[in-house]
């Protein structure tokens, strides 16, 4: 009697305005259940268990950030509550579950079985691909990986077929490689883009595809929180917030649907890089390298080779002088490392939890170690030891003649993400966890440990490169302060917040060691003395780059300072005084290194899987 009686009570809950006849079909969007927050846990197994005693619910999707810091134990506690939903279900990860996972998103795939989807329903198909930003801070970007798939999943599907796209985020300039997404969709018959990341229901505009938001399923400051209910007609498709529990609300958004492709979602204009470039002819693209992954790290030279790394798991050698491919690896899981090169071996850490040493000269295996848990950081050299830190609480330096481990450290918090500075005979470095290091680079002995003091974690000196010299370390973070350590004892030196002008990740220090240079959030670049015992800005550039979240490290060279930007931009100034030299956008998306060569060259890499050597003239 009660199974009766709760079906029908769902039955005109969900009755809505659409008649029986009308429908197709009706599916549920969750969106943004954040399980790691307070409430994040118990809301979503409400939701779920709402779920479980509606009819007419064909299936469910999870459109992103389903936890809040991508963490395993985070993704396990999600995946056992959506294994107690008992319709079909389909998932795809957000920033949250990306940006800060100490497995850089390889547990998602491993949690989830992977990081898209793709079905069919009643004659629709549904497509679902990741947000990023993907371990660096950025803009969200699909990964160049998804962007393939996506581009072969498309090429696949029936001109006719209705299509409805699944991502985090909303199709607009949030999104870095939006008009890339946008021109493959627009080719087809897609009726409509569904999202989350904003918390709220909203209709966007920024395409002719229309593009519908929904709410989080977090209570915030309400008692419950909810998700919405999308209900497919012949002629539309309707939008209807449901609370828990509690109650259906009215539909608060119907959608016409229409018949055709390219014909109504007219194409948009994609010039800016060309813009850009038209102002610089002096700066061209010796040659470039496509992959079909992401690039997460900075590359290393050595023998005449540029060795690099992807999220698809490739370490290769290409060759400096002409990009061709020379050797290449396959690992594991995805990589985020910069390669170490030293006495003829590549290190590279990996999110598989291994460690890989391979000869430089043919990219043969040397040795390979297994950690237990992925490795998201870059190694650092001192002596003739690869110092790691890990993701599982360790920091570790191997021997790398021999792949023997000369020491470890436990007690690490947090996971790291950049790579160590090794000064003298320290090893420092920042964690997830608001910790900066220094430990013994002999024999990994704690030195000191120094915390910014704050409750969340994301505020942490974790993702920036830090310099040094003078017996001073420099850091910034997202906490918004630039910090000088003293290196002898960890006590702060001075420590600044210009509600002005943001720091956050990005770091560099001039070839003499005299000035310390920062990028900041408003897009300046700002020149400090690195001498001096308190704040001291030497210059600020004139060069306006934006909004700035990229956290690439910066570099200087022949008194050239190189600036990566989160869109594509590589930026050339002058180190004496900031002045323009030139600027170079080979891609939409976050740049991950710039590294200036001999002879008026640099190599550059992109978050899209781009490693460019462009060419400067005089």
């Amino acid at each position: 009697m009660k199974t009766c009686l709760a079906w029908l009570l769902g039955a005109l809950l969900l009755s809505g305005t659409a008649t029986a006849q009308d429908t197709l079909f009706r599916f549920a969007l969750v969106t943004d259940t954040h399980v790691g927050t307070e409430t994040g846990l118990n809301d979503l197994e409400r939701t779920i268990r709402d779920l479980n005693q509606l009819p007419g619910i064909d299936f469910v999707i999870f459109s992103g950030d389903v936890t809040e810091f991508g963490s395993d134990a985070e993704l396990k506690m999600a995946k056992q509550a959506m294994d107690k939903l008992g319709k079909p279900w389909h998932v795809i990860p957000g920033n949250h579950d990306t940006k800060w996972s100490e497995s850089g998103c390889n547990s998602f795939r491993t949690v989830f079985g992977s990081e898209t989807f793709l079905f069919d329903h009643k004659g629709y198909r549904f497509i679902g691909t990741n947000s990023g930003p993907n371990m660096r801070m950025g803009p969200g970007q699909v990964p160049r990986e998804n962007m393939v798939w996506l581009h072969n999943t498309l090429d696949r599907t029936p001109a006719s077929m209705p299509i409805v796209y699944i991502n985090h985020y909303p199709l607009d300039e949030g999104l870095n490689n939006w008009l890339d997404v946008y021109g493959m969709l627009r080719e087809k018959n897609v009726q409509l883009m569904l999202c989350g990341h904003g918390h709220a229901n909203r209709i966007y505009t920024r395409t002719a595809i229309p593009n519908v938001m929904c709410r989080s399923n977090l209570r915030a400051k309400d008692s419950v929180g909810g998700y919405n209910l999308v209900t497919v007609r012949r002629d539309s498709v309707l939008f209807a917030e449901r609370r828990p529990a509690v109650q259906t609300l009215p539909d608060w958004h119907r959608m016409p649907l229409v018949t055709g492709g390219a014909d109504k979602y007219p194409p948009i204009a994609n010039d800016a890089a060309k813009r850009v470039n038209d102002s610089f002819p002096n700066v061209k693209i010796k040659w470039q390298i496509q992959e079909d992954g992401d690039m997460g790290s900075a590359v290393a030279i050595a023998d005449g080779k540029v060795i690099y790394t992807t999220t698809n798991g490739d370490i290769k050698a290409a060759d400096l002088q002409t990009g061709k491919l020379r050797w290449r690896y396959k690992a594991g899981g995805k990589i985020y490392a910069t390669p170490l090169v030293h006495a003829g071996k590549v290190i590279v850490p990996c999110s598989d939890g291994k460690v890989y040493c391979l000869w430089l000269s043919n990219g043969k295996r040397a040795w390979i170690r297994e950690t237990g848990m992925a490795i998201v950081s870059s190694p650092a050299l001192w002596g003739n030891l690869a110092i790691i830190a890990g993701s599982d609480g360790y920091c570790r330096a191997w021997d790398i003649a021999t792949g023997k481990i000369a020491w470890e450290r436990p007690g690490i918090k947090g996971f790291a993400e950049m790579r160590p500075l090794v000064y003298g005979n320290k090893v420092l470095f920042g964690t997830w966890g608001n910790r900066f290091y220094a430990l013994n680079a002999q024999t990994g002995d704690f030195l000191w440990q120094w915390t910014n003091g704050a409750a969340n974690r994301m505020f942490s000196p974790a993702a920036v490169w830090p310099v040094a010299s003078r017996n001073r370390a420099w850091i910034v973070s997202p906490d918004r302060y630039m910090t000088v350590i003293d290196t002898d004892n960890g006590r702060n030196i001075w420590r600044f917040r210009d509600d002005a002008q943001w720091v956050r990740e990005s770091i560099g220090m001039s070839e003499d060691s005299s000035r310390v240079y920062a990028k900041t959030m408003q897009g300046n670049i700002l020149a400090f003395d690195a001498g001096a015992t308190e704040r001291k800005v030497v210059w600020q550039s004139p060069v306006q780059l934006g909004y700035e979240i990229c956290p690439t490290p910066i570099a200087e060279k022949d008194s050239v300072v190189f600036i990566a930007g989160q869109s594509g931009l590589v930026c050339a100034i002058s180190a004496t005084d900031g002045a323009l030299r030139w600027k170079h956008q080979f891609s939409d998306c976050l740049v991950n290194t710039v590294q200036p060569l001999t002879g008026n060259r640099v190599l550059a890499s992109s978050m899209d899987g781009k490693l460019v050597c462009l060419e400067v003239a005089p």
